[in-house]
């Protein structure tokens, strides 16, 4: 068989046609794992009704997932905002504390303990000796 002929057979509006299904395919599961994502992080819905609605996404696809999105969509995107700032909160926690601008215990940052005893070298408070150990402590 001749491999250039199949080629022809296979019309333009055919390739288009396939992968149209295929993208559509692809578009379906992506939808259809968010609302099962969607169902177990929902805190509002107790274990039969998400039961139910698993049921119904997994028995029944097609009407499940549409009866989910118009049922549910409001609040999906509002859980998915909520993540979204918990999340947000979560990464500038972790930066304010790496940087060490916002230590839990609510004191300074090494910087600001830096800048306290270079301060009291300053003044004569302290002396030279005295600061080098401080500023090693502080610095391992």
């Amino acid at each position: 068989m001749d491999t250039n002929m199949l080629a022809v057979d296979y019309p333009v509006l055919n390739i288009f046609w396939t992968m149209l299904e295929l993208f559509l395919w692809i578009l379906w599961f992506f939808l259809l794992f968010k609302i099962i994502t969607d169902i177990f992080r929902s805190h509002d819905l107790g274990g039969w009704a998400k039961a139910g609605w698993l049921l119904l996404v997994i028995v029944l696809p097609l009407i499940g997932v549409l009866a989910y999105v118009i049922a549910r969509g409001k609040s999906m995107s509002e859980r998915d905002a909520a993540q979204v700032r918990q999340s947000e909160a979560a990464v500038k926690a972790y930066i304010r504390e790496a940087a060490g601008t916002g230590t839990p215990g609510g004191g300074g940052s090494h910087v600001d303990d830096l800048a306290r005893l270079a301060d009291l070298k300053e003044k004569g408070a302290i002396s030279e000796e005295e600061y080098q150990k401080a500023k090693d402590k502080l610095l391992t």
